[in-house]
């Protein structure tokens, strides 16, 4: 049993029953040694009563030796049954269902015992006169299983009503827990806000207390992995811009065709080293920036403005979007990011001359799709990690589809490449839904 609530309420159920079965035990042990003295005494009462009664009777007589039994007033079930004996044991008085043979003969006053009744035996005139008692041991038997019914049954209907109500109070219980629970499973992989600390006892508070301060630690390291990238792709942009300057430079004054073979293959090191500053800001933007507004808006002018900026390099992009406004609270610069990093990817892993379609539809899903041999399963799996470049030796930065899944993943937006394209045996299609669908 895996539950902590169930686990818990079914060791205290288990507990309780045992404790009150305990209990019943030895009420029943105690009431059935009261029982036994209270019909000890009764034995007793009953000969002391009966005997003076039965002396004046018997001495009363005009003839000695003579047995007569008492007759009874109405029929009635009769537990206690006596006789009375003279010293040599002949039968004087008996009760009407005695039965003389089970009677032992008098040894002496007190209680005894037989395996079938109890007695008690007295005596009066010096000894003359004797009495005993009896009591059958299965009147005792039933009474006292009748107590220990009356101890058990009661509880064959509480005890599961106590699991019910022990149960209850353990769920209630528990209620800052699985609220504790729920708030931890709410969370989106990049929220790392302290968890609400209100209402917790003071057993659970301590973890919640040691969760946030993790939270507190882990958001401060990607703060600062996220700051070093955009700083130091920031402050490259500077010294990087100088140095292909340079190399430009170089390449125009010198008339060794070496030396400028060189300094274009520094110009174009500089310019990737440039590509990929600009990408590492993208993915610190992406990982740290506020991906949502609170204000919808239209973002078909995004996707224009993208697709005429890569019109300049190319002629391959065929756009089409909606007539009617595409509404959403995403980030509008965040959007075009991931426009062109998706346009861009499809532009250099796509056949050479052929065309890339990009639309957007009026329920905010973004397509990109291109053509390409098919790719396996393990190797678009592979596309959205950072610095992982498609195969065919096509230059990259491998951080472009990484900035799209890290948007798609804050932003809590769908995010799906397919390859093949559905319905054909080639190409790669990329489907990025602003509404979490994909």
């Amino acid at each position: 049993m895996r539950s902590l609530q169930a686990r818990l309420a079914l060791i205290i159920g288990l507990c309780v029953t045992v404790l009150w079965a305990g209990a019943a035990v030895v009420t029943a042990n105690q009431l059935r040694h009261e029982m036994n003295e209270v019909f000890d005494s009764a034995l007793q009462e009953t000969a002391q009563r009966i005997l003076p009664l039965a002396v004046r009777d018997i001495v009363d007589r005009e003839e000695e030796g003579i047995e007569q039994r008492i007759a009874p007033l109405r029929d009635h079930e009769e537990f206690f049954t006596y006789v009375v004996r003279d010293a040599q044991g002949r039968l004087l008085l008996t009760s009407h269902a005695a039965d003389p043979a089970i009677f032992p003969e008098f040894d002496g006053m007190g209680f005894r015992q037989s395996q079938t009744h109890r007695f008690y035996q007295d005596a009066a005139l010096q000894g003359s006169i004797t009495i005993a008692v009896a009591e059958p041991l299965q009147h005792r038997a039933e009474i006292a299983r009748e107590m220990q019914l009356g101890l058990g049954l009661p509880l064959l209907v509480v005890i599961p009503l106590s699991f019910v109500a022990i149960w209850v109070a353990v769920r209630l219980s528990f209620g800052p827990v699985r609220r504790l629970r729920t708030a931890l499973a709410a969370r989106g992989p990049r929220d790392l806000s302290a968890l609400p600390m209100t209402g917790l006892p003071s057993e659970v508070a301590p973890i919640a207390a040691a969760v946030n301060q993790l939270l507190a630690r882990l958001g401060a390291a990607f703060d600062a992995e996220r700051s070093f990238a955009a700083n130091a792709a920031h402050e490259l942009r500077t010294p990087v811009a100088g140095a292909i300057a340079q190399a430009q430079r170089l390449q125009s004054e010198t008339r060794d065709p070496e030396a400028a073979r060189r300094g274009a293959e520094i110009e174009a090191a500089l310019k990737r080293l440039t590509r990929l500053s600009e990408k590492m800001m993208q993915l610190a933007r992406a990982e740290g920036g506020r991906l949502r507004t609170d204000e919808a808006r239209d973002l078909r002018p995004i996707v224009r403005l993208v697709v005429q900026d890569l019109a300049r390099v190319t002629d391959r992009i065929d756009l089409t979007l909606p007539e009617g406004p595409v509404l959403s609270d995403i980030d509008l610069d965040i959007f075009g990011i991931l426009c062109r990093n998706l346009i861009e990817n499809a532009l250099k892993h796509g056949t050479a001359g052929t065309r890339v379609d990009v639309a957007l539809s009026a329920a905010g899903v973004l397509r990109v799709v291109n053509d390409c041999a098919p790719l396996t399963p393990e190797t678009l799996a592979r596309l959205t990690q950072r610095f992982e470049r498609g195969s065919g030796g096509v230059e990259g930065s491998g951080l472009g589809l990484t900035i799209v899944a890290t948007v798609a993943e804050r932003a809590d937006c769908g995010f799906m490449l397919t390859s093949p394209i559905r319905g054909q045996v080639r190409g790669v299609e990329a489907v990025f839904d602003l509404g979490g669908g994909a």
